[in-house]
């Protein structure tokens, strides 16, 4: 029951936390915009990344490797 001692005042102290957090993200306008967020994996552009190469053209790829190995293979003349 001495655990009551700690646990209770612990548990407040938490729950204080909790409630200034969520009120600082509600001043600080986290809470504003719900509906885009949740539609941008959706879209066909990615922005941030527009010289990032998003191809999956992994068999391509495989056989572009493969064709170099093989040439490193063959003696020189």
């Amino acid at each position: 029951m001495n655990i009551l001692i700690i646990m209770i005042p612990l548990s407040l102290l938490i729950l204080i936390g909790a409630i200034a957090a969520f009120f600082w993200a509600v001043n600080n306008d986290q809470f504003d915009d719900m509906d885009s967020p949740s539609m941008l994996p959706m879209t066909d552009k990615n922005p941030g990344n527009e010289n990032v190469d998003t191809s999956t053209d992994v068999d391509a790829d495989k056989e572009e490797k493969k064709g170099e190995e093989e040439e490193a293979d063959l003696p020189e003349e």
